[in-house]
């Protein structure tokens, strides 16, 4: 049965109570009375909203943080229209990874969430879905605009930069150093335009 306009927010609400109860707290230690004590809900209201109880609950704030990602990289992951305009996407990415350091509430809910792997690998893959077609809407524009070899499979190259993006995370995660996701991107951009440059 659809949820009601008010048990649509009632549900989000929880859901963002929750980030934000991990974010402080820590995933594995965070409990269901936590959760419940911070959003106001009774122990009923949570499990009518999330039947299956922590473990739904977890991947739905899995999924939140996972919007979040791509939300947070607006307007200018969708506007990659010009050389400009991907150095400032490059600089939300990096300051955005930066200042969270190794605290990654997304990564703690999916490792949370590591014997529902069919759960994980949706959340996952729907991300890294999105993500990667934004970067291919982007440099098929600059290959209409002529400042990326037209050549190039976009496919392809967003889903090479994304890798290198995820693996700069990873790293940056594991020892708080920036500088191999900088150069990821970095060099992931270069190639773009190094190759307008071979093709004249």
């Amino acid at each position: 049965m659809p949820l009601t306009r008010k048990g649509t927010a009632t549900r989000q609400r929880i859901i963002e109570g929750a980030a934000d109860q991990i974010r402080e707290q820590g995933v594995f230690s965070v409990r269901l009375e936590d959760i419940m004590a911070r959003t106001a809900t009774s122990k009923s209201q949570l499990f009518h909203y999330f039947p299956d109880g922590k473990d739904e609950l977890l991947l739905a704030v899995a999924r939140h943080e996972a919007s979040r990602v791509i939300d947070e990289q607006q307007p200018e992951l969708g506007s990659l229209t010009s050389w400009a305009a991907w150095q400032e996407w490059r600089d939300k990415v990096v300051a955005r990874y930066r200042a969270q350091g190794g605290d990654c509430p997304l990564h703690a809910a999916l490792a949370q969430l590591d014997g529902a792997t069919d759960a994980t690998r949706t959340v996952a893959g729907e991300l890294l879905g999105r993500w990667q077609q934004e970067l291919v809407a982007g440099i098929r524009h600059m290959q209409s605009s002529g400042e990326v070899d037209p050549a190039l499979n976009a496919g392809r190259e967003a889903a090479a930069l994304l890798a290198g993006i995820q693996g700069g995370v990873l790293i940056l995660l594991t020892t708080g150093d920036g500088t191999h996701l900088e150069a990821a991107i970095d060099l992931g951009i270069d190639r773009l335009r190094a190759s307008a440059r071979r093709d004249r």
